[in-house]
């Protein structure tokens, strides 16, 4: 099939009427507004409401659910998300019959899901049954409420244009099957032609996996990397509110930052790593075996090739990208272990269980110091449990923050030794810096009060220096 698979993020999501005018429709008319297929996200701010809030915490309908005394927290803050459902797309569609018609989808899967959790309630008032077993299929039910919406309102809006789209729902709702996510995706693509019509495709998948038990908040990415492996599309794009460019502009400027327009697959899972996902790991390994190449554009600058992500090297050596966030250091000592084989495997054990993602380790012969992405509050309850494990071990932990230049290619860069004497030059201390073998990305761990600072020297020093010799393809 010659088709692309696209997937919208839920703030670019929110701006639904402009993406109406510019990457649905454009200039296009006829067969050119068909071979491609949209995978989308709920409105900006809706999951949040149902699940958790992504940064603060603040909690959902879900948290609301699991942690229910009073029987009434869930109910309220299920009627404050119909309340802002209405709202989203209250901003978008402008027609009357096809307002009706959202309300009323709306009305009817809350009504809907709202009876699941009374029935659930009461189900677990018996002994026989409990309720924190039934915790991932209700996070998993909740979640797909933001996705249908969105889509459901995007295929309004479209239809109401002339276009020829269709709702593509992957949620499961009402559905008694228990199938695999191929099985989902093949069963819901049965007469659909994307020549011929645009499908909207929920970015929530309901499958026996149970994708928010294995990816969390980035199962959209997986349903939309699954689905362009296993329709042969010829290429997946990633449509954000922005660039995938060289640094944040925010921090050096909008001037001063380019355009990546090539890189790979390594430095996308290096992007990750420091918490600035390009896709999602496990969504990209999927397009990377399938052999399908990955876009990531400016949703509002559809006339903009973006940025192309695939397996090819890169044509001369070149650091395309500084980033950097805030760190917890988790610091072990202790002289027994001195050639102690494996003796870091509790450790390893103990992250694992506070589900910590670790960004970086080093270690010498008495010490072992990983870095990581969590919180103080997080690393005091992880402290507890190692002082059990190593009684005698000095455990420290310190808030810095890491700093890390990426490219296909840091060969005879001589990075590090530049990023060290910029950073110098810019009166920060470097309290900690490595590079790999591999030679894609190069580490520095400073103060947290540096992290800005930091970025902006190194971006200035390795990147705004230097001038490609061969013109990127995009």
């Amino acid at each position: 099939m010659s088709h692309t698979v696209e997937k919208i993020g839920g703030t670019s999501m929110s701006r639904l009427d402009e993406l109406r005018d510019t990457l649905f429709i454009g200039g296009r008319e006829g067969a050119d507004l068909y071979g491609r297929v949209f995978v989308v996200s709920a409105f900006g701010g809706i999951t949040d409401l149902l699940l958790e809030h992504k940064k603060t915490g603040a909690p959902g309908v879900y948290a609301y659910f699991a942690n229910d005394d009073t029987n009434h927290g869930w109910h309220d803050q299920l009627d404050s998300v119909a309340e802002a459902m209405k709202k989203a797309h209250g901003r978008i569609l402008s027609h009357s019959a096809d307002l009706q018609q959202a309300d009323a989808f709306v009305d009817e899967r809350l009504h809907g899901a709202r009876g699941c959790l009374i029935d659930l309630q009461r189900l677990c008032s018996y002994g026989h049954f409990r309720l924190a077993e039934h915790m991932g299929q209700t996070r998993e039910l909740l979640s797909g409420l933001g996705e249908a919406h969105s889509a459901f309102v995007s295929m309004l809006l479209l239809q109401r244009a002339g276009v020829n789209a269709r709702f593509v729902d992957l949620s499961g709702w009402r559905d008694e099957g228990d199938v695999t996510l191929n099985e989902r995706i093949a069963k819901a693509f049965e007469g659909v032609d994307p020549s011929t019509e645009m499908p909207i495709v929920t970015g929530y998948a309901q499958c026996a996996e149970g994708l928010m038990g294995e990816y969390d908040r980035g199962y959209s990415e997986v349903t939309f990397s699954r689905l362009a492996a296993q329709t042969g599309a010829r290429e997946a794009i990633i449509h954000k509110e922005f660039h995938l460019s060289s640094c944040d502009p925010k921090l050096v400027g909008e001037g001063t930052v380019r355009k990546l327009g090539r890189t790979n697959y390594d430095v996308a899972d290096q992007l990750s790593n420091m918490g600035m996902e390009a896709i999602h790991p496990k969504a990209a390994k999927v397009l990377r075996q399938a052999k399908v190449p990955l876009r990531v554009t400016n949703a509002f600058e559809p006339e903009d090739p973006g940025t192309l992500i695939d397996d090819q090297p890169a044509e001369e050596p070149g650091v395309e990208i500084i980033t950097g966030l805030e760190i917890v250091t988790l610091e072990v000592f202790e002289q027994d272990m001195v050639g102690v084989k494996g003796y870091d495997a509790t450790i390893l054990e103990v992250l694992k269980r506070h589900n910590v993602p670790i960004v970086s380790k080093v270690s010498n012969a008495n010490t072992i110091t990983h870095y990581l992405d969590t919180s103080l509050k997080n690393m005091r309850r992880i402290e507890k449990d190692l002082t059990t494990h190593y009684p005698s071990a000095d455990i420290t932990t310190r808030r810095l923050a890491m700093v890390s230049a990426i490219g296909r290619d840091l060969t005879s860069l001589s990075v590090l030794l530049r990023g060290l004497r910029a950073l110098e030059e810019a009166g920060l201390e470097v309290v900690g810096a490595s590079q790999g073998p591999r030679s894609v990305d190069v580490q520095f761990v400073l103060d947290q009060d540096a992290l800005k600072p930091a970025i902006q020297s190194l971006h200035a020093e390795l990147i705004e220096k230097h001038e490609p010799r061969l013109k990127r393809a995009a």
